[in-house]
């Protein structure tokens, strides 16, 4: 369990510098989705490795429904108004931080 919260503590420190400069900047999204999104991707991959053993063909499957998910959230950050579009460098951060918290798990 200790390890399980440790774990879970680095992905939210390694998430904190780009969830904090995108707060501060007012963009859309900030602090809280992508703490979130690299804390709840650590998580499931730990969950994911617990239940499923090492098979690496389980844990990919994982991985692959995460970045779908986390992919349809990116997709809602991107806006395409009056012939420009705005929100794609959101939508790779979000993707991006997915892999900090999965990568530590």
């Amino acid at each position: 369990m200790l390890q399980h919260l440790l774990q879970l503590s680095i992905a939210f420190a390694l998430a904190l510098p780009i969830a904090w400069d995108r707060e501060q900047r007012e963009r859309s999204a900030g602090l809280r989705t992508f703490t979130l999104v690299a804390i709840s991707t650590c998580g499931f991959m730990m969950a994911a490795q617990t239940a499923l053993g090492a098979s690496a063909d389980a844990q990919s499957r994982v991985w692959q429904g995460l970045l779908t998910g986390i992919g349809f959230i990116g997709s809602g950050a991107i806006l395409k108004t009056q012939g420009t579009v705005r929100g794609t460098a959101t939508a790779a951060s979000i993707w991006n931080t997915a892999a900090v918290g999965t990568a530590v798990a």
